[in-house]
């Protein structure tokens, strides 16, 4: 079946799902193969449950509203290439090592104040993810929002054929997934295929002028469309952090503040990077700003919890050198008595592994912190042999150990940083620490 047909029957369907168990009459299923299970299996079933169509890419599961396809990722991918470039609607794309979903709420948030914005759903950002993301869209929609992730060179490059942004950003470039990308050049390059896009596009990329590894990377690409933004560029200040006053608030140049409820003053960055979004598209300067206030962050990602017992600040969603570093210098400068880190192995490192937790321990040792509790094989490692950890820190195998201790040893009247790699899984011990 050639792609224009499909995009017909697409077009009268009830829309798209990959997930057999989450058949609507009138769908159509894409039975997507995984590590542990194969779509092709239930293509039968999801036409029983109400699919219009399944689209297979087995012969023997053949049948009735079953096509056959030589490969279902890449149809599904095409129609939603088809399916984006018939809307015809403009597209801001953003990816980066930190701060990408936070930033894409944001933008999300801040675009809505003037058009109808489709964006990212959670965390669907990578070769599937987008594709879905995509096909939700509709007529209706004036704006798209697209998240992009990746774990290994060449996968942006391609989320960006299949959504042609025609306008981005990156929000910043660091330590993560270095076992996919091989070293900190291998992120920068891979980061960098949005910006190669945007300059084969004749598109525009925004980019904070604040950060040298952004600077240059687009000074190696001059004739991409460039705007910059940034904190100090835009003559901005963060203003102190406290129990009293926890969350994020920034002093703009006119005198505004912008009274966030993000904790972190690494999040000023995304904050200014939506308002530079805001401008570029002609979105209300005050409408973007008030659309910042309103937005709560969820999902373990930036948040303040206040419980009976300690006040938490959590940011457990994942975890890499860059973004520890960037949450301990945040907790170093807040202003607040009794504190204490809960802190969760960096995976994917690699070779970089023990050096990069080690780096962070030393970061942690030099703040001044109650207690000390870690989460994992890494972290333990790497504080073999170091006596102030040997005296002060408590390390843990994984997380139901760390909770059966606080349940034997309960926290009160602390404020405690909670960060970590979502395979962690630190978010078991939140409810007894609040």
């Amino acid at each position: 079946m050639k792609i224009e047909e499909l995009y017909s029957l697409f077009t009268a369907s009830a829309g798209v799902t990959t997930d057999s168990r989450a058949i609507k009459p009138g769908c159509i299923f894409f039975a997507l193969k995984g590590d542990n299970f194969d779509g092709n299996d239930f293509a039968a079933a999801a036409i029983e449950k109400g699919a219009s169509l399944s689209v297979a890419d087995r012969a023997d599961v053949a049948g009735e509203n079953i096509i056959i396809v030589d490969d279902v990722l890449t149809t599904l991918q095409q129609l939603a290439r088809y399916h984006r470039e018939r809307l015809a609607i403009p597209l801001f794309a953003l990816t980066g090592t930190n701060g990408k979903t936070t930033t894409k709420e944001l933008i999300s948030a801040v675009l809505s104040a003037k058009f109808k914005v489709a964006f990212t759903a959670g965390n669907l950002n990578n070769h599937i993810g987008v594709p879905l993301t995509l096909l939700k869209m509709d007529s209706s929609t004036e704006m798209a929002v697209v998240e992009m992730g990746a774990s290994g060179p060449g996968e942006i490059r391609d989320l960006c054929e299949i959504a042609r942004p025609d306008m981005g950003l990156i929000t910043n470039v660091g330590k993560a997934h270095l076992l996919g990308f091989g070293s900190f050049e291998g992120v920068k390059k891979t980061k960098g295929e949005l910006y190669d896009f945007l300059e084969k596009k004749g598109s525009t990329a925004l980019y904070n002028i604040d950060n040298p590894h952004l600077c240059e990377m687009i000074g190696q690409r001059r004739d991409l469309r460039k705007v910059a933004y940034g904190l100090n560029y835009a003559g901005a200040t963060i203003l102190p952090a406290s129990p009293e006053q926890p969350f994020l608030r920034i002093a703009l140049e006119d005198g505004k503040v912008v009274n966030t409820r993000l904790v972190g003053s690494y999040n000023a960055e995304n904050v200014m990077a939506a308002l530079a979004a805001a401008e570029l598209t002609g979105t209300d300067r005050n409408a973007a700003i008030a659309a910042i206030e309103n937005y709560i962050p969820s999902n373990n990602r930036s948040q303040m919890m206040k419980g009976k017992e300690n006040l938490l600040i959590v940011d457990a969603y994942n975890a890499n050198p860059t973004s520890m570093s960037a949450a301990l210098e945040n907790f170093r400068q807040m202003e607040a008595a009794n504190k204490v880190v809960i802190l969760g192995d960096m995976l994917e490192l690699g070779a970089d592994s023990q050096k990069e937790h080690a780096g962070i321990l030393a970061v942690a040792k030099s703040i001044n912190i109650r207690y000390y509790f870690f989460v994992g094989k890494e972290f333990r490692n790497a504080a073999a042999g170091d006596k102030f950890y040997e005296t002060k820190g408590h390390f843990f195998d994984d997380s139901p150990r760390l909770r059966e201790f606080l349940e034997e040893n309960p926290l009160r009247g602390n404020t405690i940083l909670i960060k970590g790699s979502r395979g962690t899984k630190l978010e078991k011990v939140l409810e007894i620490l609040a």
